[in-house]
């Protein structure tokens, strides 16, 4: 999977109760793989229709956006 714009697929998604905080994640061996091991155990989840944001571009859009 890979951004529309750029093909990255090294992309961030904001925290629902902080938006100042952010976890970086990429698409790899067909899941997301964060890098914070943080938000790996707090058990962040994605849903479909969940905003992300690429690190490379300007793209943000939905989960479900990402080829």
């Amino acid at each position: 999977m890979a951004c529309p714009v750029c093909e990255s697929n090294h992309f961030y998604v904001k925290d629902p109760a902080d938006e100042f905080e952010i976890y970086e994640f990429e698409y790899r061996d067909g899941g997301m793989q964060f890098t914070d091991p943080q938000a790996s155990s707090r058990g962040l989840e994605i849903e479909k229709d969940g905003k992300i944001y690429c690190q490379r571009c300007s793209w943000h859009g939905k989960k479900s956006q990402v080829q």
